[in-house]
Order: C-alpha cells, then sequence, then structure tokens
C-alpha cells in the first residue's frame, strides 16, 4: 500500500507558533525532491506538544499543500482512545490516505489491552491503520501475535505497520504470519536497507527530511536490487541518521532544516530544547559527508 522514502515531517515553529508558510514550503520540496508520501504530526512532528487544533491544522494544511500528488499518512495517536479516534475521524474527513497509529504511550496497555484500542478505532472510523511500534518510547511493545491477530481481524482497516523496534527478525515473524499485501515499513533509517532485504517496503524516515532526494534515491536502487549503489547512498547517508538522534529528537533534525533552508527555524517546544553544542557539530559533520552543505 505504501513504499519508499516517507520523511516523517518536521512541525516547524516561529515565535512559538507553527510556522504554516515554511511548513508548505516543506511540503512542496519533499514531494519535488521524490518523497513516496508525506506522515505529519507523527513523534518527529512533535505531535505531543501540539493542542488538538494544532494537530489538526497540521494534517489540514499538508494535505491541501500535496493536493493529492503523494498520499499522507496522518499521525493519530493517543494514549487516549477517545481523542485518537477524533483524530482519525478529522483526518479521514480532511482526505488523509492512512492513521499513524502508534501504541497508546504511558498507560502501559496490555496486550489485551492493544487489542481492544485498535479495534475500537477499526470499528469506529473506516480511515487505514498504520500501526506504529516504538517501545523505546511507548513503553509498550505491540508483539507479533497481537500485529497477526489485528491485521487479520481487520484486513481492511490495520493495512501496515511502522516498526522502529531495531528487531529485524520480526519483520519475517509478521510475513509468516500475514499475507504479501500486508505492508511494512521501518521506523529506523540506520536499518532501512536490512529492513528491506527482509521485506519491508520503505521507511517512515527522519533523515528524509533534510535528505529527501538521496533518501528517494535510496529506495529506487534497493527497488531495482542495485545493492551497490544502494550500500554507496547508504554509506553517505549512515552518519546523519544518528546524527537525527545526537540530542532529544527532534531537535537535531529541526537544527539540520534550519543549515539546509533559511526559512526554517531550529526550534523546539518544551519540555524539548534546542540541539545541544555538541549535536550541532555532530549533525554539520554528518551533512557534509552527505553533501547537503
Amino acid at each position: 500500500m505504501f513504499s519508499g522514502s516517507i520523511p516523517a515531517l518536521a512541525t516547524p515553529f516561529r515565535d512559538g507558533m507553527i510556522d504554516e508558510a515554511a511548513f508548505r514550503r516543506l511540503v512542496d520540496w519533499q514531494i519535488e525532491l521524490g518523497s513516496s508520501a508525506l506522515a505529519p504530526c507523527g513523534t518527529t512532528g512533535e505531535a505531543s506538544t501540539l493542542s488538538n487544533a494544532e494537530h489538526h491544522r497540521v494534517i489540514e494544511l499538508c494535505i491541501e499543500q500535496a493536493a493529492g500528488r503523494v498520499p499522507v499518512i496522518a499521525g493519530c495517536g493517543s494514549n487516549d482512545t477517545r481523542n485518537a479516534l477524533l483524530h482519525m475521524n478529522f483526518s479521514k474527513k480532511a482526505g488523509a490516505a492512512a492513521g499513524l497509529c502508534v501504541a497508546p504511550y504511558y498507560n502501559r496497555p496490555s496486550q489485551e489491552g492493544l487489542i481492544a484500542h485498535f479495534s475500537f478505532l477499526a470499528e469506529n472510523c473506516d480511515l487505514p491503520i498504520v500501526l506504529y511500534n516504538v517501545p523505546s518510547r511507548t513503553v509498550t511493545d505491540i508483539e507479533d501475535d497481537t500485529v497477526v491477530a489485528l491485521a487479520q481481524k481487520y484486513p481492511r482497516n490495520i493495512v501496515a505497520i511502522n516498526y522502529a523496534s531495531g528487531d529485524l527478525s520480526r519483520v519475517a515473524d509478521h510475513r509468516m504470519g500475514l499475507s504479501n499485501d500486508f505492508c511494512q515499513l521501518s521506523g529506523n533509517d540506520e536499518l532501512w536497507l536490512p529492513h528491506s532485504a527482509a521485506g519491508g517496503s520503505g521507511c517512515i524516515s527522519v533523515t528524509a527530511n533534510v535528505a529527501p532526494a538521496l533518501c528517494a534515491q535510496f529506495h529506487e536502487a534497493i527497488a531495482a536490487n542495485d545493492l551497490v549503489k544502494a550500500r554507496e547512498i547508504n554509506d553517505r547517508l549512515f552518519p546523519l541518521h544518528y546524527a537525527m538522534f545526537s540530542d532529544a529528537s527532534p531537535a537535531p533534525a529541526k537544527y539540520a532544516l534550519s543549515k539546509v533552508h533559511d526559512w526554517i527555524e531550529p526550534d523546539v517546544r518544551l519540555p524539548l530544547v534546542n540541539a545541544s553544542e555538541a549535536s550541532r557539530k555532530a549533525v554539520d559533520a554528518a551533512l557534509e559527508h552527505a553533501g547537503l552543505i
């Protein structure tokens, strides 16, 4: 259903407010340089610091500016099931292709609770769901059996997973339990290459915020089975993958964007603070290594 380089879009701020003009320019730049879909209001989009009104406005802006050129996978996650449904209903009405739904954070639901949560969403909104499993942030892991049970129960609703646990063996585990129609996306840039080899179809990428053309070319090389070219591009991007997490994300990504574009500020919202000096140095070196500055 989805493939290629899908940037987990940062949300630009200026003077504490969403910078709508910069966000629109970011969307255009991403599409022009080959991104195959867009994912606003995820972790990198600082969804956890946005009010519901701001959250919905960012999704609306993204869909408006994309104007059907690429699909939009709208961040719809919440630790409150009914609030997640609110995001899904809005995103469906706005024209999103799918909702990116993270495992409820902080609450630490059981696997039974996760099944109940995602079942409620699937039964009350027909927007396709991309499960988002990032246990390093949510604490709760959507286990393989849970993913399989949900996708088998709601094959038209639960269509993909964005997987950011770092355990590549689980790509095969999902394939063993589900058809090849179930879309698996890497949520870790540094594992994009082996994830693809294991059966993944693309990546919801932090690095693509600042290197959309290289990330799109990387996917094209993988899809063409040109491993020599894929490894060459991967080597250029690899330091940047790690530099994006050299401080609390997305502060390094926003700093990198501000280095690439003078119309984007590096600002994040509290409780995050701007990238540290050490992080900025790591990002600068990685951008130079990739040939982006």
